[in-house]
Formats: C-alpha cells, structure tokens, sequence
C-alpha cells in the first residue's frame, strides 16, 4: 500500500515538473522584420556651418587710398597759404576748398618752379635749382610706372605749340611741363603724340569719353596767376572743372581731382624737406570719396602727392615718395 502511494506522489510530482519548464508563450513575429526604416536623410534645412579658420575669422582692411579710375592734378603759380584761402579774388577756389578736404599743412619742396614740378611726377628735384630748359633725366617717372600697370595718362598743356615742344612762348613756359625733362618721354615721338599734348585737345577727349586715367593739367602763365590777377585764375579753374566733374561722376567710379600750387612766396617746409624749401601752398581734393568740408592738418609735401597716387595705383614708389618722412594722403578718405 505504501509502494502504491509513493507512486502517486512521484507521478504527480514528475508532471508538475513538466509543465514549470515548458517556455512561456510567445508572440508570433510579424512577417513585416526587420521593421521599414525612414530613410537617412541627405541634407538638412540647417547644415553644421564648416570649419573656419582664423585668417577667415580675421577682419579685412580697408585699403589706405581708395583705387581711383581718374586722378586729375592741376597745379597754379607762386602763391603762399595765406595769400589763397579766405582770399576773395578767388571765390570759386574757396568754394571748392570748404566744400570739399583742404589740406591745411602742405608745403612744396623747393624754389623756383621747376624742381617742384619734378617732384610731383619723379619723387625727386634732381638737383635742379633753377628753371633750366636742357637739363634732361635719364631716369623712370611716374608715367612709366603708370604705362606698365596698364593705365594711361597724358598731360594737358595751355598754350603749348606743339606735342613735346620745347622752349618757350609768350604764355607758355617748358620749366612748368616736367613731362619733357624725362628722356623716355621727350624722345619718344610716339608717347609724345599721345600723351604730352596742348590744352585744346581736351575738350575732344570729354567729348569721346576718352580721358586718361591719370591727367595732368597745366594753365598758361596767365591763367596760372603768375603774371595775370587772381580773378582770372578763379575763373579758369571754374571753367575746366564744370567741364571735368560731369564727366568724371557720370562714370560712376571713384575720382580725385586735386588742385594745388607749384610754390609759394616763403622757404617753410616739413616733413624731411631740405631747408629752405618751397613754402606753405593751398591743396584742395575733389572727390566723392573725400570727407566733405574737412580740414586735414597733416603735413604734406608734393612728395605726398606722388606718394598717395602710387598707393592708390600699386606703382613703385619713386624717389622720395618712398621716405618715411613723406606722409601718405589718408585722412580724408570716407
């Protein structure tokens, strides 16, 4: 009987044991596995910004001298600061002056004329001190360095007889047209032809649209003040302006225009000058591109003058342009 039970027990033990290790159940997989993905976007509406570096990152400069299409120079006779600023003979140039950047600290380089109008296209007098008519360089000038960055230029001569003439007449004097002083120049009959030519033919270049991009102009020794009354400078300087600026502004590119005097009555100078040098002159600016009724105090020199127009064009800097001591033209600048 004992046997009997022992195998009741064991039977019933053994299938309770059965059933506690069956798997659980589990649920039937879905035909559908793996499950559909979205797929990997290929852009985003905000992409991760690429690396940048620290040049990038490095604010660019704002050039010294603005990179003009037309640089126009027009230079006057013999006069000190005092003599033109505030002077009423010379509403119009006053006008201009208060309108637009005066420089108040500028000093031409030497006495008499010509070794001042060499300054302004050879960085140099040359050892020049009188207004001689043979004394003739052998040297690189700024037309040079304006030809090779593929610029033109020409001056423009009032009253001289022919192209590249030399000597002088009744109303023009060779000692204010440097351009002839330089052998690369004067004995070039081709450059001469195209560049060194009187003042009448500018009208035609206006009116062709044809005006060099560098423009030298010189009045007659009348209209210059050098014999004739201030009055009549004034109006000369009006009447080439009211042909220039329309011109020049309807191109709508930067333009300079400066007006200055090729000497003055005392021996004042700065900025490393020999002493004596050529005494105060009034220049003014012209230009879109300058602060209006500005007054720049820096010292200046016709070295400045070079100096600046070479900057502004990426030339070589001839001469003295390139001392330490002559200041670029900077300040005026928007």
């Amino acid at each position: 009987m004992k046997l009997i039970i022992r195998l009741v027990i064991l039977t019933a033990l053994f299938a309770f044991l059965t059933l506690a290790c069956q798997p659980s159940p589990v649920a039937p997989v879905s035909s559908a596995f793996p499950p559909t993905l979205p797929p990997f976007p290929t852009s985003t509406s905000a992409p991760l910004p690429e690396a940048i570096s620290s040049e990038e990152l490095a604010p660019v400069p704002l050039p010294l001298v603005p990179n003009f299409s037309h640089i126009v120079v027009i230079v006057f006779e013999d006069k000190e600061y005092g003599s033109v600023v505030g002077n009423g003979q010379l509403p119009y140039f006053n006008l201009l002056a208060g309108t637009y950047t005066l420089l108040t600290s500028y000093f031409s380089v030497s006495h008499p004329s010509l070794p001042n109008y060499l300054a302004l296209i050879g960085g140099d007098t040359f050892g020049v001190i009188e207004n001689c008519e043979d004394c003739f360089l052998a040297v690189p000038s700024l037309p040079d360095f304006i030809e090779q960055s593929g610029r033109t230029w020409k001056t423009y001569q009032d009253d001289m007889p022919d192209p590249c003439y030399t000597g002088s007449t009744m109303r023009y004097l060779q000692e204010h047209n440097p351009f002839v002083y330089f052998d690369s120049i004067r004995l070039d009959a081709q450059r001469c032809r195209r560049s060194v030519v009187p003042l009448a033919q500018l009208d035609g270049d206006l009116a062709l649209n044809d005006l060099p991009n560098f423009v030298f102009i010189a009045p007659d020794i009348c209209y210059s003040s050098n014999t004739c009354d201030l009055p009549l400078a004034d109006a000369w300087l009006k009447q080439q302006i009211d042909k220039l600026y329309p011109v020049l502004e309807s191109s709508g590119e930067p333009f300079l225009i400066i007006l200055t005097w090729d000497e003055g009555e005392s021996n004042l100078g700065c900025c490393g000058l020999s002493q004596p040098a050529g005494g105060r002159v009034a220049t003014v600016l012209i230009s879109p591109q300058v602060k209006q009724n500005f007054k720049d105090e820096t010292p200046y020199s016709h070295y400045s003058i070079l100096k600046t127009i070479s900057e502004a064009w990426g030339l070589p800097q001839a001469g003295h342009a390139a001392d330490a001591e002559t200041n670029l033209i900077a300040a005026p600048w928007k």
